[in-house]
């Protein structure tokens, strides 16, 4: 699998070269508290102060009658459940993440019965602490909550708040569209994030015997997660379930149309060897031969978001989403939400080979800018000038990375869904930019997607593996975990850690640069020559291209 199919497919799903180290600490685990939920008794465990308790149900299993269905809440049961262990991964296909991330993935196993949740929190039954709830990388295709990056651990010990993360359906199984069928079906769309909309649900009912505030929700995703905020942000069913959102490195503008679905629908069904009339039959399918599904036809390219060629993503059914999420405008349910969003420096390192992240010549880089911004020979050259110029000192594979990043869908998407909802005037908006360079594999792997997630997360223990560690490091990661916290408490980033941070307009466009050395600053439109250069060259392509 490409590395470039992971926003839209694949994803941070690696091979589990190491043990999670709660499997090492099984013998030793400390039983914790019993808390009481909406559905019976769960006993989690502590770890250094933190109760944990994984793989919490906050929906019934999604198997046979169930499958392509809405959730349902999950099935009572009698006495104490132990939430020791995570629970089940949604069915998908893994692989494609850069080998220094393999170590941070449980690789746990898949199942359809995969609605379960993770919570970390400072003390159950006591407080009302804000609740961050998590929604994982991998596009609407793969990965899972269960990430050792993704841990809320440090979220919980050191920054008094209650972590959550959270499984869903994805791919196939999430984003099937067979509502047009009617009968039985009606209301078989966007399963997937109606499984996000449960959980949220299972979090207001539920999360203040956990030590959280039901009125106090923040969702936050990165990349793929980040689209599934977005969406969330422009769901009927969602309104009122979460007060402020975060959004890294990923948006979500426009959901797939409803005639296009369709024909991904056929598509299945062709493959499967079912007719319209024979549906029932899809219930009937192993996991496994739904998942061969998404591989690509023998010769065939691996192609969308769903993979095998087929694109699988919020559907815009007019009902659960009835809307474009942030198309024409940013989504009036959601007007009054604060709204945090940023990007990494060199996003696209992540999804290239090594052989390309080594140095190159003036002629190669030469080659790549004209290939990135499918421009002429002038036009690279204007660009590579400006870039030496506005940014001294940065080496040929350097200033292209960047280039490449800046002219990508990341910081195109991030910058027009900030844009619109500020324009939207119901609520700040604050934007980041990431420009920590970790020294992992030679410095190559740069500020690439997915690095400021162990900051976020103040969890660098667990993401040292490519984000490698330090006190500068540490210090950057006090700086964006609280930052992050702040802004779940209150709406407002801002702290004593860091300079003013002033919501974002498209005039100033004022970005809280973190990583940059050791503090951060805040920088009215960072990039601004580049950025009005590349969008001059777009829009002339575009105008180009309509004659």
């Amino acid at each position: 699998m490409r590395r470039r199919d992971f926003i839209g497919y694949g994803a941070i799903a690696g091979a589990g070269l190491l043990i999670d180290r709660d499997l090492l600490a099984q013998s030793a685990r400390t039983p914790g508290e019993t808390v009481t939920t909406s559905a019976g008794r769960i006993r989690g465990s502590v770890d250094n102060s933190v109760h944990v308790f994984k793989g919490v149900p906050y929906g019934a299993s999604t198997a046979g009658g169930g499958r392509f269905m809405p959730p349902q809440k999950p099935q009572s049961w009698t006495g104490v459940r132990d939430a020791f262990e995570w629970g089940g991964r949604p069915p998908q296909i893994v692989g494609g993440e850069p080998e220094e991330m393999l170590p941070t993935d449980p690789r746990e196993a898949q199942s359809e019965d995969c609605l379960v949740l993770n919570i970390w929190t400072p003390k159950p039954g006591s407080g009302r602490r804000p609740v961050m709830v998590w929604f994982h990388g991998g596009g609407f295709a793969s990965g899972s909550g269960s990430y050792s990056i993704y841990s809320g651990h440090e979220l919980a010990r050191k920054h008094d708040v209650v972590s959550i993360s959270v499984n869903h359906r994805l791919n196939i199984f999430g984003y099937l569209y067979l509502a047009h069928f009617g009968g039985k079906w009606a209301n078989a769309s966007n399963v997937g994030m109606l499984d996000n909309v449960r959980a949220l649900e299972w979090i207001k009912e539920n999360i203040a015997a956990f030590g959280g505030d039901p009125a106090n929700v923040t969702i936050f995703g990165q990349s793929g997660g980040a689209g599934k905020v977005s969406t969330l942000m422009a769901m009927p069913a969602a309104k009122g379930l979460f007060h402020r959102a975060i959004a890294q490195s990923g948006a979500a503008l426009t959901a797939t149309p409803k005639e296009q679905a369709i024909k991904t629908t056929e598509q299945v069904l062709a493959r499967l060897n079912i007719k319209p009339d024979q549906l029932d039959q899809l219930q009937a399918k192993s996991m496994q031969e739904l998942i061969d599904v998404l591989r690509p036809p023998a010769g065939a390219r691996a192609g969308g978001p769903g993979g095998g060629g087929l694109n699988f993503g919020p559907v815009l059914d007019g009902t659960s989403l009835p809307s474009n999420q942030f198309d024409p405008t940013a989504p009036a349910m959601s007007a009054s939400v604060p709204f945090l969003t940023g990007t990494t420096a060199t996003e696209v390192t992540f999804f290239a080979p090594d052989a390309r992240l080594h140095q190159i010549d003036d002629a190669e880089l030469k080659a790549r800018v004209k290939a990135s911004v499918r421009g002429s020979d002038a036009d690279a050259d204007r660009l590579i000038a400006l870039y030496r110029k506005n940014q001294p000192g940065r080496d040929n594979i350097d200033l292209f990375l960047r280039l490449d990043t800046d002219n990508s869908f990341f910081r195109q998407m991030v910058d027009t869904q900030a844009e619109r909802k500020a324009a939207q005037k119901g609520a700040p908006v604050y934007m980041y930019r990431f420009e920590y360079y970790s020294p992992v594999r030679d410095g190559r792997l740069k500020a690439m997607h997915c690095m400021e997630i162990p900051f976020v997360f103040d969890n660098l223990e667990a993401g040292k593996v490519y984000t490698g560690t330090s006190p500068a490091a540490q210090k950057i990661a006090d700086q964006m975990s609280v930052a992050w916290v702040a802004f779940a408490r209150t709406g407002n980033p801002n702290h004593k850690g860091i300079p003013q941070w002033k919501p974002f307009n498209a005039d100033e466009r004022p970005t809280m640069v973190f990583g940059a050395g050791t503090e951060a600053r805040l920088v009215n439109d960072p990039g601004h020559d580049e950025r009005l250069a590349l969008k001059a060259l777009r829009e002339n392509g575009t105008r180009s291209s309509a004659e």
